[in-house]
This record gives structure tokens, C-alpha cells and sequence, in this order.
């Protein structure tokens, strides 16, 4: 049992078995008992889901401050707000992909549900790639951390809509590139139906797409929040885990915040203030700090940013309150 005790990208192998098996855990509770049946799934049914993945991931973290301290403590609960915060914009987009492709709310957790797992794969994979460069070349630290800077300032002048996904190259590519039926075939991603000959042959459904569109989505939006949590560590479990805890809490809090999405107006620009700080941070550690900005401090300025935002954006949408 020695390879338990062994290094594996920085922390114990038992350390990663522990995190596997707590997201195995939830995500079997999560299709496997709880939404065993395809439903709608109600606000109040997605408050609770996501007071189980936020009270899953408080509690990772706690555990993670008890046996690695205080300072890692904190990252991951800044990684894990900055994630989770991050990610309320591709709520947004997942939202028109689901309009654009007409896809019944009853399908969507499934939906939704297997884009998690394709994350788990995804943002492993760019985060490994990420520890490996910052390991080997630290300078690509300011290249994250310029990138955010920069991405911070497009947030405040680009928005999405609704023809973006429809002219979106990845659908587009996808279409031209995949036999897809003309309607859903139940919950099936795939389906096979004869051709003109009477062969059956495999289809994607526009299910499918949705479900491609959504990882997608996920891998563009991880370019920006990936890089923002190696601007508070660069040590790849407190990167991953807290990555993967706010991911698979947001999934569940879609079905609650989809529907009073536009209440969230004006918090787009508290988010591009977060990246432009987060960006900063990098050059501020090492050029006026003379070394890292204090965990407490990043984790301070981040909440206060954001709760600004939302603060601010259900403030001047107010008088919206009984359209949500």
C-alpha cells in the first residue's frame, strides 16, 4: 500500500482517491437516485441539488485546510469562488444553446449531467498541461496572467446572443460534419435509422449537439478560469479539486439561476473586474509584494467584487422581482 503515500502532481496518491470518490458519490446520487426519472427540474429542486454540491465542496475544503493548513485552505476556497463566479456567465450561453437547439427542460439535467463528466476529462487535461508549463517555464505565469488581464477588459464591451450560437463555427462544423435527425428521439444522444436504401445507419440527435455545444462552451470558458486559479496557486490538486467542486455545484444551481438570469445583469462586470485583478496579482506578487499577495487578501478582494455585483445587478433590476 505504499504507492498511497507516493507523489502523484504534487499530493499524496490516498489525497486524489478521497476527491474521486466523493465526486463518484454525488454524481451517482445525483442521476443514479435523484433524478433517476427524466423531469423538469424545478427552482426549488435545483436550490436544494446545489446546496448538496456547495455543502460537498465547503467541506472538501475544510478538509483540505486540516491536512494541508491554512494558506492551501484558502486558495481552494478562492479557486472554488472564482470558478463558481466565473462560471455564472456560461450559465448564460448554456442557456441559449438550449433555446437555439429547443431542447425541453425535461432533457436538460441529462444534458447538463454528462457535460460534467466530459469536464472531469477536459479541464484534467488542460490543468495537467497548465502545471506541467508553470512547473517547467514560471514565465508562463505572466502570460495566464496577461490573458486575464486582457479577457477582463472584453467583458466589459462584448456580450452574447442568441444568433452567436446559432452562427456559432463548432455548430456549424458539427452539422456539416454529423448525420443529425430533424427532432429529439426521447433522451437518446444517438439513434440509428435507415437511408435511403433502407441501411441503418448511426444519427446525433439534436441533443447530441447541445451536448457537444456545452463541453465546447466549457473548454472556452476554462481558457479564462483555469488560468485564473494558477494565479493564486500553481499547485495542481488545489487547481483541480477546487475546479471540479464549483463546476459540478453550478451545474445544479442552472435550472434555478437560467430562469432569473437577467436579474445578473450588471455582474458580468464585477467578473471582468475579478479577472483584471486576478491577472494583475500575478506581476503584483512578484514586482511590488516581493513575493505572493497574501491568500486572505485575494480571497477579500474576489468576494467583495462580486458580491458588489450581484448586490448592484438585483438592485437596479428590482422592479423584475415578480417576472422570476
Amino acid at each position: 500500500m505504499e504507492w498511497l503515500s507516493a507523489l502523484w502532481l504534487g499530493a499524496p496518491a490516498w489525497t486524489w482517491l478521497v476527491f474521486l470518490t466523493v465526486v463518484v458519490v454525488l454524481l451517482v446520487l445525483d442521476l443514479g437516485i435523484l433524478n433517476r426519472d427524466e423531469h423538469v427540474i424545478g427552482v426549488r429542486e435545483s436550490l436544494k441539488l446545489s446546496a448538496l454540491y456547495i455543502a460537498a465542496g465547503l467541506l472538501f475544503g475544510a478538509w483540505v485546510w486540516h491536512e494541508f493548513g491554512g494558506e492551501k485552505g484558502l486558495h481552494f476556497y478562492t479557486g472554488f469562488l472564482i470558478e463558481k463566479s466565473l462560471s455564472l456567465d456560461n450559465i448564460f450561453v448554456i442557456s441559449l444553446i438550449f433555446s437555439t437547439l429547443a431542447i425541453p427542460a425535461a432533457y436538460q439535467h441529462r444534458v447538463l449531467f454528462w457535460g460534467i463528466v466530459g469536464v472531469i476529462v477536459t479541464r484534467g487535461i488542460m490543468i495537467g498541461a497548465g502545471s506541467a508549463l508553470v512547473a517547467s517555464y514560471y514565465w508562463t505565469l505572466y502570460i495566464f496572467g496577461a490573458i486575464l488581464v486582457i479577457t477582463g477588459i472584453r467583458m466589459f464591451f462584448v456580450s452574447t446572443s442568441g444568433d452567436d450560437i446559432r452562427d456559432s463555427a463548432i455548430l456549424g462544423w458539427l452539422k456539416r460534419h454529423l448525420r443529425v435527425t430533424d427532432k429529439l428521439h426521447g433522451n437518446a444522444f444517438l439513434v440509428r435509422q435507415p437511408d435511403a436504401s433502407g441501411k441503418p445507419l448511426l444519427y446525433a440527435t439534436p441533443l447530441f449537439l447541445a451536448l457537444c455545444m456545452v463541453e465546447a462552451t466549457d473548454v472556452v470558458f476554462a481558457v479564462d478560469s483555469v488560468p485564473a486559479i494558477f494565479a493564486i496557486t500553481s499547485d495542481p490538486f488545489i487547481v483541480y479539486t477546487s475546479n471540479i467542486f464549483a463546476v459540478l455545484g453550478l451545474r445544479a444551481l442552472y435550472f434555478a439561476l437560467a430562469a432569473m438570469v437577467k436579474r445578473f445583469t450588471y455582474l458580468k462586470y464585477s467578473l471582468a473586474a475579478v479577472l483584471v485583478f486576478i491577472g494583475s496579482k500575478i506581476f503584483l506578487g512578484d514586482f511590488v509584494f516581493n513575493g505572493k499577495v497574501p491568500a486572505t487578501l485575494s480571497l477579500a478582494v474576489t468576494a467583495l467584487l462580486i458580491m458588489a455585483g450581484i448586490g448592484y445587478s438585483l438592485w437596479r433590476t428590482r422592479g423584475e422581482g415578480a417576472k422570476v
